[in-house]
């Protein structure tokens, strides 16, 4: 759901302090935890640490990304990958590759010598 066109964007107000008067150079990372605020045109060329729950992830603000949301670039969850027999397969599949692959290596040096 997006935000009322009347009310304007919503950028956190201590974030905001916490840039006023700086320079992208001078600031270094400024950590935040305020992941639903949007980008304005004011932190273009800042670094922000947004924090994904567990640490803070550095994001670089670029003038593309105003009007985006900071928690968008600090993914939360990691994907590991997808389980079940299919996958278990492919893995199998990827070890034979791997085990033959280093069969020829060795014959290959093997006969080389």
């Amino acid at each position: 759901m997006t935000r009322s066109l009347k009310k304007g964007p919503y950028v956190d107000p201590k974030l905001l302090k916490k840039i006023e008067g700086k320079k992208p150079d001078q600031a270094g990372v400024v950590k935040t935890w305020a992941r639903r605020s949007q980008v304005s045109p004011e932190m273009v060329g800042f670094t922000f640490g947004v924090h994904n729950g567990r640490q803070h992830l550095e994001v670089f603000v670029t003038e593309e990304m105003v009007g985006h949301r900071l928690g968008e670039f600090a993914p939360t969850k990691t994907f590991r990958r997808h389980g079940g027999k299919m996958q278990k397969e492919l893995e199998q599949k990827q070890r034979d590759s791997e085990v033959a692959a280093a069969k020829a290596a060795k014959v290959s040096a093997d006969a080389k010598s």
